[in-house]
Formats: structure tokens, C-alpha cells, sequence
């Protein structure tokens, strides 16, 4: 059974999509997550959030990774016993995604402080897949001139999808929400894992460029190590969950990309993979 290595922190609670859709497949898949993440800004996050959007002349929220999603679940968390009325307003306005699972981690969020008023979101362009199309669907659906949007960022955002939402006459609220770095346990956890497998024929699958710059340099050394050490080394494949994670392997690490997703979604990635194996 091949064995899919999961560059990636699994879902909480589980079972994680990812895992599920690559074992129905007949894979032996694990999630390593590669990288931590520390919020930022979480005061003035919380303040936009307690005075609701009109106070801001808000129209919308952009939220592009589930790690925005979490800065925004720990602010509601915050403000539990001393939230304004207008938190409740945020239902009012449409939230705008890049994939499904960023969008089921909103609605969780929305959920678990539905407490403080909250409807379930209106969320908008989860079937995109990237910033490239999500930024399009975002002028299409936003008809009113002017109106502006609340970009919640990490440290490493780039910058297709904002260039695109300005210049077609959008502005942006843009707030740097969290920011990461290297997980300190990912080399022991990869190590374990290696020893663990069954067999030598490995697919990593990278899901952002910020993890494939931490791991690829550990997950090169460990495989140089292993072509030293054994007479069969392992062989391994790699994948990308989108275009932006594909270039970014291609261009800037220079690591042969053997599949990639044409949507963020665990059935695309499951079938990228079967289509390259068959």
C-alpha cells in the first residue's frame, strides 16, 4: 500500500477529509503538520469585529485559509461575556473563500458562538480552488461600486488576489491576522513516521508554499540519507493542492511536481494522484 504523506496539521476533531478520501482509495495516508501558527493583531481584529461591519463600511469579509478562520473563532472566543450587539451583523454580510474546507471551518466557527447571535454565514466562492479565480467571482458578485472588504491575511500572502479585487474598483480593509514558522516537532514526527511504513513508495503532498519551504530541505535530507544507507531506497512522488503550490515547487524549489489538484478539494487530490498512477 502506497503511503501518502500529508504536509499538513489534521482536522480536530477527526476524521480528517483528507485522510478519509487517500484510505477509501487504498492508500496508508498520515497528516504531519509542518508549520505553528502565533495570531497577530488579535486587539484590533477583535474591535472590528465587536463594532460589526457597518461601523467600518464593511460589505464583506475575505477569508482565504482556515488559519484566518481560527484568528477569527479565537477573537469571538474573546469577546464571550462582553460582545456588542453588532457582532450579530456579521451574518448579514456574505464571507468569501477560496475552497471547502475552509468554508466548513466557518461554519463550525460560526457555530460554536452562535451564542452571541450568530446566523449560519453566507459563504460565497468556495468552488474557485484559487486566488485567481476567486478574485473574478468576487467582482462579478459584488455589483455595487464602491464597497469595501475585510481581507484578513497571514504573513506570507501573496498578492494575486488583492491586485485584482483594486484594480477592479474594490477596496480593502486588509489585517494581518497570524503568521507562521517552522513546527519545532515536524523532523522528530517525520522520522517516526519512516520507521512506522510498511513499505518504501511514499506521494508528499504539499498544501502552501510556506510548508514546502520549511520541509522540503528535511524531507531531501532524509531521502539522501536513505539512498546512502539502503540498497532500495524509497521512492516517492510529489503532488500539489493547486497552481500556486505547483509553481511555487516548480519555480522556486525546483522539485518535480507529478500531480496536482484541480480543485482544493480530497477528491481532487485523490484522483490527481490515482490519474499520474495509473
Amino acid at each position: 500500500m502506497v503511503n501518502i504523506l500529508l504536509l499538513r496539521e489534521p482536522s480536530d476533531p477527526p476524521p480528517d477529509r483528507y485522510e478519509t478520501a487517500f484510505a477509501f482509495a487504498g492508500y496508508e495516508p498520515v497528516s504531519i503538520p509542518v508549520l505553528e501558527t502565533v495570531h497577530t493583531n488579535r486587539e484590533t481584529l477583535l474591535s472590528l469585529i465587536n463594532e460589526g461591519p457597518s461601523a467600518n463600511g464593511v460589505s464583506g469579509v475575505v477569508i482565504t485559509s482556515k488559519r484566518s478562520c481560527d484568528a477569527w473563532g479565537e477573537a469571538l472566543r474573546m469577546l464571550q461575556g462582553d460582545a456588542g450587539p453588532e457582532v450579530a451583523s456579521w451574518s448579514t454580510v456574505p464571507f468569501y473563500v477560496v475552497g471547502e474546507s475552509t468554508a466548513s471551518a466557518l461554519r463550525a466557527t460560526f457555530m460554536t458562538y452562535e451564542q452571541l447571535g450568530l446566523e449560519p454565514p453566507e459563504i460565497r466562492g468556495q468552488g474557485s480552488g484559487n486566488a485567481a479565480v476567486l478574485g473574478p467571482f468576487i467582482l462579478n458578485d459584488m455589483k455595487e461600486r464602491p464597497a469595501k472588504l475585510l481581507y484578513l491575511t497571514g504573513d506570507k500572502n501573496r498578492d494575486t488576489l488583492p491586485n485584482i479585487l483594486e484594480e477592479g474598483g474594490l477596496s480593502l480593509l486588509s489585517l494581518q491576522v497570524y503568521m507562521t514558522q517552522g513546527s519545532s516537532t515536524f523532523e522528530a514526527t517525520l522520522d517516526s513516521r519512516l520507521m512506522e511504513a510498511e513499505n518504501d513508495d511514499w506521494w508528499i503532498i504539499y498544501f502552501a508554499p510556506s510548508a514546502a519551504d520549511f520541509a522540503t530541505p528535511i524531507l531531501q535530507e532524509k531521502f539522501r540519507q536513505d539512498e546512502e544507507k539502503r540498497a532500495i531506497s524509497r521512492k516517492y512522488w510529489n503532488g500539489a493542492i493547486g497552481p500556486t503550490t505547483h509553481t511555487f515547487l516548480r519555480d522556486t524549489l525546483g522539485i518535480p511536481v507529478h500531480a496536482v489538484a484541480h480543485k482544493p478539494t480530497p477528491d481532487d487530490i485523490v484522483t490527481a494522484v490515482r490519474n499520474f498512477n495509473s
